[in-house]
């Protein structure tokens, strides 16, 4: 069943179109190919076909989907090569912003440690019993690192490339195996970060990221 979007909300018609049709894009509710249709997702949530339009045009600015003219918007396909390509730019990005959240004094170390700790009792011994709970506690805990990077720029470039390939990094794919390495990476990170040490952060920060490509890289790319 489609969502719609409370009367209350009409003010903000767009903005919930556009959280609406990217989660499910996000979460795999749509998949790469599909034709997005103004008029079927405007009666679907129960809007006109203006909030709806400006929807799918931001959503084709970020690149989760692509406007084909006298055609219409479909979800952006994403091959293996795609994705390659995005976690080779994530394994330079992210462990440079590590390397400067380890030197910067900005980062929080207890809230990092909360949420690395939460993340373990979430998923015991690497099976998650909440993927959508571990999903948003790690999404927390990289950001956070990035945040204390203190560089906007970076922050935003790392957020446009990483967002694409979510629904490929689901820790649904995750062996227990792959999930509890993830996981310690998590806790190593803490210590370089305490330990303010950006060669140490930097090096754990690009082995997390080649990991779980790899990991991914082994499973089908439905």
């Amino acid at each position: 069943m489609e969502e719609t979007i409370r009367a209350a909300d009409n003010g903000h018609a767009a903005d919930e179109a556009y959280r609406l049709i990217r989660e499910q894009i996000l979460t795999g509710r749509r998949d790469g190919g599909e034709w997005l249709r103004e008029g079927e997702l405007a009666e679907a949530f129960g809007v006109s076909r203006t909030p709806v339009r400006e929807a799918l045009r931001r959503l084709t600015a970020e690149g989760l989907v692509r406007y084909e003219r006298n055609r219409g918007v479909q979800v952006q396909v994403w091959s293996v090569r795609d994705l390659d390509e995005i976690f080779s730019l994530r394994s330079v990005m992210e462990p440079w912003g590590c390397r400067l959240a380890a030197t910067s004094g900005r980062a929080d170390l207890t809230m990092l440690t909360e949420l690395a700790d939460a993340m373990d009792r979430v998923a015991p011994d690497g099976r998650p019993t909440d993927v959508d709970r571990l999903t948003e506690l790690n999404n927390r805990f990289h950001g956070a690192i990035l945040e204390a990077a203190d560089n906007s720029r970076l922050t935003a470039v790392i957020a446009s490339v990483v967002q694409v390939p979510l629904v490929w990094r689901t820790f649904t794919r995750y062996s227990p195996e792959a999930l509890r390495r993830s996981l310690a990476h998590h806790h190593e990170l803490v210590s370089a970060l305490t330990a303010g040490d950006p060669d140490w952060a930097e090096s754990v920060m690009r082995s997390h990221v080649r990991a779980a490509w790899s990991t991914l890289r082994a499973e089908p790319m439905s």
